[in-house]
């Protein structure tokens, strides 16, 4: 039997939106009147059907019990401890603690360096500060947890005074748990809490908010012809699965975020693909996620228009995931991301 998805399409903003939803012409996305949308793709591994919503009811009595299912878990209100998300998209801003990160490695990685600049992406509007001691960019080898929990150790005695939310990034649970000692409120795993065997555990005791993050191999091998059979779907069956795992593993809170992990074991066309349809996660239920912050996919489009920050790309990419519901994006350049926005607002939702 055929497996369907359900993708939202053709959104509406601000006043336009909200009209849309008066009249009863479009459905209120993520609990909010101002993003809305009026029609779905209905996509199986064999085929794409576009249709209005109120179309419906005319599917068969099980693909329409599937794809309702779906839709109220698009207009539901999506609630996560601490974070508020009708406003969106809130951004998380990235310290990375690192001498090899692939774009700031040795930037922020002494303990006031890291701290100045968290209060400088705080003052600019990040709700969420995501620090980390390993990099784990194409390439990148593995390090310890002596050596990783000795890069941020400092930095996590002193985010108390953050007034921010604080995000390990890390695929240890040693370092969730030494981590934890202080101010964490979120876990953001790259590895899609597959690195660790003991991290759901760790997730279970402790009851801390994470990412689900989906990627293939190791950093050091995750580039090297990755392979999908249909890298949206694989990705869509990836995280239902995982979310099974951890519901069983005894882990019954909802305060989970999705991140389908672009530049994570995917080649350039794997991550357009995603950057293009990421509005069908929304299906699950949950609120998403994107790094796309001076990535190498921007690189590979642009030739020779690249840069060193890629701020263009960025922004660009930022205001599309904006467009399709996206609640959070991991950007280095708050200021400038938070500034796309603002003004981008002002022009269409306004």
């Amino acid at each position: 039997m055929d497996k369907y998805y359900t993708k939202p399409c053709n959104f509406y903003f601000g006043k336009q939106s909200k009209r849309k939803i008066q009249n009863n012409l479009s459905l209120p996305f993520g609990g909010t009147n101002n993003i809305s949308f009026d029609s779905i793709e209905i996509i199986s591994r064999k085929k794409i059907k576009l249709i209005h919503y109120k179309k419906i009811n005319s599917l068969n009595k099980n693909l329409r019990k599937k794809i309702n299912m779906d839709i109220s878990n698009i207009v539901r209100k999506k609630k996560f401890r601490k974070l508020q998300l009708t406003n969106t998209p809130l951004l998380m801003g990235v310290i990375n603690m690192t001498p090899d990160s692939f774009s700031d490695g040795g930037k922020f990685n002494k303990t006031n360096s890291a701290l100045d600049h968290a209060k400088y992406l705080i003052k600019k509007g990040c709700k969420i500060i995501d620090v980390g001691g390993e990099s784990t960019r194409p390439g990148a080898k593995e390090i310890s947890v002596k050596s990783e929990w000795k890069r941020i150790k400092g930095f996590c005695k002193r985010t108390q005074k953050l007034k921010c939310l604080i995000s390990i990034d890390t695929r240890k649970s040693q370092i969730m748990d030494l981590a934890s000692r202080y101010k964490v409120d979120l876990v953001n795993d790259i590895s899609g809490l597959n690195f660790d065997k003991s991290t759901i555990k760790f997730l279970k005791r402790s009851k801390k908010p994470f990412v689900i993050h989906h990627s293939r191999g190791l950093p050091k091998n995750m580039q090297k012809k990755p392979n999908y059979k249909n890298v949206l779907l694989d990705i869509y069956d990836f995280f239902e699965d995982k979310l099974k795992t951890i519901n069983r593993n005894g882990i019954k809170h909802k305060n989970i975020i999705l991140d389908p992990g672009i530049g994570f074991g995917k080649n350039l066309k794997h991550n357009i693909t995603i950057l293009k349809h990421v509005s069908i996660f929304h299906s699950l239920g949950y609120p998403v996620m994107l790094g796309i912050s001076r990535k190498r996919f921007i690189k590979d489009l642009v030739d020779i228009n690249d840069s060193k920050e890629r701020i263009g790309g960025t922004i660009s990419s930022s205001i599309w995931l904006m467009m399709q519901g996206v609640q959070i994006l991991r950007v280095h350049d708050v200021n400038e991301i938070n500034q796309a926005i603002k003004v981008f607002k002002s022009l269409k939702f306004k």
